[in-house]
């Protein structure tokens, strides 16, 4: 079992940053992927960031490649992302993955308010 826990999020004004994180607890030696997904109001789960932690490889399915980074902490347990350039648009609850082989452990998600 992994148990990941998220943080980071808030309400911040357009063109701001922010840095979520996502601390992994129980079996992190197994991790293989760690990935965010965010949730906007009325709009389907959608992929925005994966990194390959044996690799220490990063995917952006989406179009935030420019503006989103993924990074996995010294403690290989931790992965962040930070959001830059923010805009109304990436207003959502983000959420945090763990991939252990096949079983994926997902975290409740912080609130990121992007409004002036």
């Amino acid at each position: 079992q992994v148990h990941p826990v998220e943080s980071g999020g808030g309400l911040v004004r357009p063109g701001e940053s922010l840095t979520l994180s996502c601390v992994a607890s129980g079996n992190t030696l197994s991790i293989e992927d760690f990935g965010w997904y965010r949730q906007a109001p009325g709009k389907e789960l959608e992929r925005v960031a994966i990194l390959d932690t044996r690799a220490n490889t990063a995917q952006y399915p989406g179009s935030e490649k420019d503006r989103f980074t993924i990074s996995l902490g010294n403690s290989k347990n931790t992965v962040y992302l930070r959001l830059q350039n923010l805009k109304p648009e990436d207003t959502a609850v983000y959420y945090c993955y763990v991939r252990v082989v096949t079983t994926e452990y997902w975290g409740q998600g912080t609130q990121v308010t992007v409004s002036s």
